[in-house]
Parts: C-alpha cells; structure tokens; sequence
C-alpha cells in the first residue's frame, strides 16, 4: 500500500523538530505544502521534489500530493506546528477516502500552544482552552460563543491566528469578550515569529492586549484569574502545595 506522510514540522526551527519528523523528511521522496511552511525545511531536505500551493488552497494541496503517492512516490505533507491541531491531518484522512490504496500516517509535531508557552514560562500548566479567531471557515458567532465559555470557566486561553488584515480588529473583539469575565489587570502573552528569525515576546495585561497589533504568525495567550509573573515568566499556578 502506497504511503502518505503528515508531518508537524513544529515552529519553524530545525532543532523544534522532532526526531521522528526529521527521519520521515529524510525517508520521504516528495515534500508537499503551503509555500512558506515548504521553505522552512526545504535547505535541510534539498535533493527531495517539493509539491508547494498557495494559502487557501488546502484542497488542491492534498489531491496533489495523494496522485504523487499514487504514482508510487513517498510523500510527506508538512505543517507548521502539529498537522492535527489546525493542520493538514483531517483534510487529508477526510479525502483519503477517494484514495484507498493510499495509507496515512500522522507524525505529530511541537504546536504553537506548546512552543510559544515555553518561551513565555509556564501560562497552559493548568486547564487551558485553544481557539483559533479565523472565520474563514468556523463562523464569528460560534468563536465568540466559545471564547465566553472558556472566559466564564477561567480557563487559561492560547489564541491562534488573532488577526490579519481583513481581520484588524478581532483580537481587540475577543479581548473585550474576555473583559466582561475578567479583570483588565489579567495577565496576557504573546509570541511572535515562534522559532524563526526576528522571534519576539512580551508579557501585558488583558486591557493593554485590547490596543496590541498582532498577525497570523502571532500566537496570544490570556492567562486565567491566578496567572502571575515570576521572574519575568508568566505562571498558571497548578495548586502545588510547597513545603
């Protein structure tokens, strides 16, 4: 049976990858993706055929690179972060239906969520929430109800794809959502740029995050009611008790 790789390449930087990911690139004789996640692996990986798409062509992507693997190739599909967490993974299984001499396999990958909460401390240590503001295809009025879910149960939220341009004033939305459950003194973060150059960071509260301006490669974290800074790191407490 024919295989076709979905690959998490983590944030961007080599050294994010998992060793299971670097070994299925290196095992793989066709690179498939969206353009710009393609060429963050491209030099590490030059002598494979790269299969690129533009952004929303998602699709087109995935039938591209299971005809590939029909013809015999072996075929990895790369996405930033985990392919299962906003990924490739379930277009790719949905489709795969059309293709049954083609098998799957998901190799998981450093999300986001994970990443950018490393460089910031430890804001996701208790139960957190991700949500993602594009409405591309989930529409504004089911976001907005899940963010008031996750702001009544105090849940630590991570926010995926926060703006963009079409899209200017929706962090500034989902924060005043937040703001009706919680305090403007809240403590926030965001990551930019996560693993690649020109990475940057910063610690704000929830009425500053209102005015912040943020893009799709910006991930957000709202921290819940107890989240606190220590030494400059943002911590959501777990309830340990210390001796």
């Amino acid at each position: 049976m024919n295989k076709l790789y979905v690959v998490g390449i983590g944030p961007g930087a080599y050294e994010d990858m998992t060793v299971r990911a670097v070994k299925t690139l290196e095992d793989c004789q066709v690179i498939a993706g969206y353009t710009v996640y393609v060429d963050l692996v491209r030099k590490y990986f030059p002598e494979k055929e790269f299969l690129t798409t533009p952004m929303r062509q998602e699709t087109v992507r995935c039938r591209m690179a299971l005809e590939k693997a029909c013809e015999g190739k072996t075929v990895a599909m790369v996405c930033s972060g985990d392919a299962g967490v906003y990924g490739m993974a379930g277009v790719l299984l949905e489709l795969c239906a059309d293709y049954p001499q083609i098998q799957v396999e998901v190799v998981p990958g450093v999300t986001a969520a994970v990443s950018g909460a490393a460089i910031l401390g430890a804001p996701l240590m208790h139960d957190f929430a991700v949500i993602s503001l594009s409405d591309l295809m989930t529409p504004w009025e089911l976001i907005e109800k899940r963010l008031r879910a996750a702001a009544a149960a105090d849940f630590a939220v991570c926010i995926y794809n926060p703006s963009s341009k079409k899209r200017a004033d929706y962090l500034k939305r989902a924060c005043e959502i937040m703001l009706e459950y919680r305090e403007g003194s809240n403590l926030c973060g965001i990551v930019n740029r996560i693993g690649r150059e020109g990475m940057s960071s910063s610690i704000c509260t929830l009425e500053e995050l209102c005015s912040m301006q943020t893009d799709m490669f910006t991930t957000v974290f709202i921290g819940n009611s107890v989240t606190k800074t220590v030494k400059e790191k943002l911590v959501t407490p777990r309830g340990y008790k210390f001796q």
